[in-house]
């Protein structure tokens, strides 16, 4: 039986250059999802997420090959972020402002009930607080711009003040979605902290064209 890595097979979504920003359409694609504020750094309530998303997407992965013969790697974890004033995200960094959407990526073929069932399972051998808010969500992004992101989480900030505030409106852009980013090297966030220099995110925003004065 193969194992599909999806970021081997959707390179151009998962990497993408280092240097420049580049748009991407997005196809619609579902996750395990779940909601919160606060910062990731030091609120149980992120934590409590984390531990539910992976505990569910490895159920649901083991229960994909067992049942349908469809193996995978269980993609990397991802968030979307935003706060009621954005220059609390992407210049002050004020984290206890932050809210976010924390979620793994389930292929097509994971099922609503596939979801139900690795829940129940997983309920039964933990106690994971946030496992009632955990959903099985579509996100249809569409038309984004991203960039990957080398080094340190605190240190996206001027990337993305110089993406928000020249690159999409100079290219006759405006921003469509919430703030994007996929960790593909960050380790398993469970244990701990990662050397920041390892650290590899891709950061996306959904943008539209910008309508003319």
């Amino acid at each position: 039986m193969s194992k599909i890595d999806f970021k081997k097979e959707w390179k151009h979504l998962y990497k993408p250059s280092t240097k420049e920003f580049v748009t991407v359409d997005v196809p619609p694609m579902q996750y395990l999802m779940i909601d919160g504020h606060g910062d990731p750094n030091v609120a149980q309530e992120y934590k409590d997420a984390i531990e539910a998303l992976y505990a569910v997407a490895y159920k649901v992965k083991f229960a994909s090959k067992k049942e349908l013969g469809k193996d995978y790697v269980v993609p990397p974890l991802e968030g979307l972020w935003w706060a009621e004033d954005m220059e609390a995200f992407t210049t002050q960094r004020d984290k206890g402002q932050w809210d976010w959407t924390m979620m793994i990526m389930a292929p097509e073929w994971v099922t609503q009930e596939m979801v139900d069932q690795a829940i129940e399972t997983v309920a039964k051998k933990k106690d994971l607080p946030a496992l009632p808010k955990l959903r099985l969500e579509k996100l249809n992004e569409g038309l984004c711009v991203q960039i990957m992101h080398h080094g340190s989480y605190d240190d996206e900030a001027p990337t993305l003040d110089r993406l928000h505030h020249e690159w999409i409106p100079e290219n006759g852009y405006a921003m469509a979605g919430k703030h994007h980013e996929v960790y593909i090297h960050a380790g398993d966030p469970r244990k701990g902290p990662v050397d920041p220099a390892k650290l590899r995110t891709v950061l996306r925003q959904p943008i539209r064209k910008a309508e003319a004065d």
